[in-house]
């Protein structure tokens, strides 16, 4: 077993004064007093293609420029229309942050600006995009990092300790096991436990926000295989609270390790898992974590982007794919023991393209466990088309808005939400519905302010849209937001015909079902459900055609009438139908040897594993929650 810095320095020119050598995660990093080779890229490229880990070269903290002097610099340097809002040094790792409204022109034409800071200051820049609408969380959360980088530094050095002990660069023959603590033929809580003699991590952990009961709304992490204590790290797929609400619990719990996601979903991970802890303290109702634990929870998440390659234990090696269901979800590939299995975790996919995402990605380095979402895999989930969705949409908003009424929207906070501000934005913009004031509430506000923040992962129109015609649907004035209940009773009270956008989705607690109580008894009205809605669920209810709706009140229980017309939109959804979920498996390449069915109700998993199975004549699988798969 080789040591991983001693096979680097090797390679090293004998001149190269190393002052420090540590780790950032699984990025190596190496801190040099000789200037010429800290600008000379050519050396530690051939590193990189000898080892296939990654390096970052940069300059010892004691040679870079004074802080003061750099600023005036890079102030003087970067042309104004970039709209540089703050420049932030990490001494400790020679690192500066900049944060500008338009990151390509503080880059530069081929990075030309950024090379320029890099060589005259020696420091180690780093864009960030300040946010088009002024975002309070992403603000906590850049403060929470830049406050404790110290301790960042020492976590990511442990973490990477951890991941290289046992590095070595042939296969290893090994076992390959996967329990399913929750998720398995049911939605909701989705938790998966992937376990190898060097390795034990969790794949999601999450909260079903439909159970009424604690022994149905949490995954099953006393199954006698977990032990937080020997944990080594968390993957979570995107920021639904069914696949990361108990996340912030695992902290309370003991767990110290790191959280591997994309920088959008930890964002949105935070603002949920705090609106949580708001819902769960107005309704007086257990809290089963602080903002303490959300905050531990920011301070050890690793971030990466799509295609981006790391280690993340010995014999662990991540990458995440888009996953086409909300901004920043991911599909989630585990390349096990360098090379002996490879395992594609699905979570929640969409195969089909929206008018924010990209569709799910199909293709992968290798692959021989496929393990995949069934949320509408029954022959009787016949979705209609986007086009088809989006036009019944225009048409209840239509008449509804011509004949005096409010259109209420409950809709998740991330993903679809934003689908359809955009749909709303461009009909009012084309003239296709009336122009009224769209009233958003909750976190969908907050999301939107985190949306803004990384159009990178947009589909290539939007991105056009934003970065070359400078036309962001989500500035549009149309838009505005409900700060206080007091602005919601003057919307339900004095305002005219309006939309309104409000958390939650499934009517479980937040400011729709505040809405509701006020909306439900005026046929005028409209209720429009966009979004899949739990078992137990007031929005279940309501679709099943329930008249009469008790809220529970200390001294008088309220009776509400439901006159309000009650309409079920399912094209909008994050997940793909079942149509496109054969297709997803149809075009994967490579061909999966097996496929294991997850994230559905009972029947929808044995229905698509069955025709899995008679279809591509390949093993499937539909395991229950505390069921264990060895895959190797």
């Amino acid at each position: 077993m080789a040591n991983i810095i001693d096979e680097i320095m090797k390679s090293m020119p004998t001149d190269a004064k190393i002052s420090e050598s540590t780790f950032e995660g699984a990025n190596i990093i190496l801190y040099t007093k000789n200037k010429e080779l800290f600008l000379d890229n050519d050396i530690i490229r051939k590193i990189v293609d000898q080892i296939k880990k990654r390096i970052d070269l940069r300059i010892d903290p004691s040679l870079v420029m004074d802080q003061d002097e750099t600023k005036e610099f890079i102030e003087k340097l970067i042309p104004k229309e970039a709209g540089i809002a703050e420049i932030l040094f990490d001494p400790t790792r020679s690192r500066l942050i900049i944060e500008a409204e338009k990151p390509g022109i503080a880059i530069g034409k081929s990075g030309e600006i950024l090379k320029e800071i890099k060589q005259k200051t020696l420091w180690s820049p780093v864009i960030h995009r300040t946010p088009a609408i002024r975002s309070k969380l992403i603000e906590n959360i850049r403060r929470v990092l830049y406050e404790n980088n110290d301790y960042r530094k020492k976590f990511l050095n442990q973490v990477g300790k951890r991941i290289y002990e046992g590095w070595q660069k042939e296969k290893k023959e090994e076992w390959v096991r996967i329990s399913f603590l929750g998720g398995a033929r049911q939605v909701g809580r989705s938790c998966l436990f992937l376990q190898t003699p060097e390795s034990k991590v969790l794949l999601d952990c999450g909260i079903n926000v439909a159970a009424n009961v604690d022994n149905l709304a949490y995954p099953y992490l006393d199954a006698p295989e977990f032990d937080i204590k020997r944990l080594d790290a968390v993957v979570m797929s995107h920021a639904h609270l069914d696949h990361m609400g108990f996340i912030p619990y695992l902290y309370k719990y003991g767990f110290k390790g790191p959280v591997y996601t994309t920088a959008p979903s930890r964002d949105v991970a935070a603002l949920l898992a705090l609106d949580y802890i708001s819902i769960a303290q107005k309704e007086n109702k257990k809290m089963l974590f602080s903002s303490t634990e959300v905050k531990d929870m920011v301070k050890h998440t690793i971030c990466l982007d799509y295609e981006e390659v790391t280690d993340i234990t010995p014999d662990l090696r991540l990458t995440f794919y888009n996953a086409g269901h909300a901004l920043g979800s991911s599909m989630v590939h585990l390349h096990i023991g360098n090379g002996l299995h490879n395992l594609v975790y699905t979570a929640d996919l969409n195969y089909e393209s929206s008018n924010l995402l990209n569709g799910a990605s199909t293709r992968f380095p290798r692959l021989e466990t496929l393990i995949i979402e069934s949320t509408y895999g029954a022959k009787e989930d016949i979705q209609p088309s986007r086009k088809e969705s989006e036009q019944y949409l225009l048409d209840i908003i239509r008449t509804t808005i011509r004949r005096g009424g409010k259109v209420l929207l409950p809709v998740l906070g991330v993903g679809r939400s934003q689908e359809i501000l955009i749909i709303i934005e461009r009909a009012i913009r084309e003239g296709l519905i009336d122009k009224v004031p769209v009233y958003i509430q909750g976190m969908v506000w907050d999301v939107t302010a985190i949306h803004t923040t990384y159009p990178d992962f947009f589909n290539s129109k939007i991105k056009k849209a934003i970065f070359h015609r400078d036309q962001n649907p989500f500035l549009n004035e149309i838009f505005k937001r409900v700060a206080s209940h007091k602005e919601m009773m003057q919307i339900v009270e004095e305002t005219g015909p309006c939309i309104i956008m409000a958390t939650s989705g499934m009517m479980q607690g937040g400011a729709s079902v505040e809405y509701f109580r006020y909306l439900a008894d005026n046929n005028k009205n409209s209720l429009v459900l966009t979004c899949y809605q739990g078992e137990g669920s007031l929005g279940r209810r309501l679709q099943n055609g329930e008249r009469e709706v008790v809220f529970p009140n200390a001294s008088n229980p309220e009776i509400v009438k439901v006159n309000i017309e009650v309409h079920s939109i399912h094209g909008f959804s994050g997940h793909s139908s079942r149509e496109n979920l054969l297709a997803f498996i149809n075009n994967l390449d490579p061909r999966p040897k097996r496929v294991i069915i997850v994230h559905g109700e009972n029947s929808k998993c044995l229905d698509l594993a069955s025709t899995i199975h008679k279809m591509q004549k390949i093993e499937t699988n539909s395991p229950r929650n505390l069921e264990v798969i060895r895959l190797k």
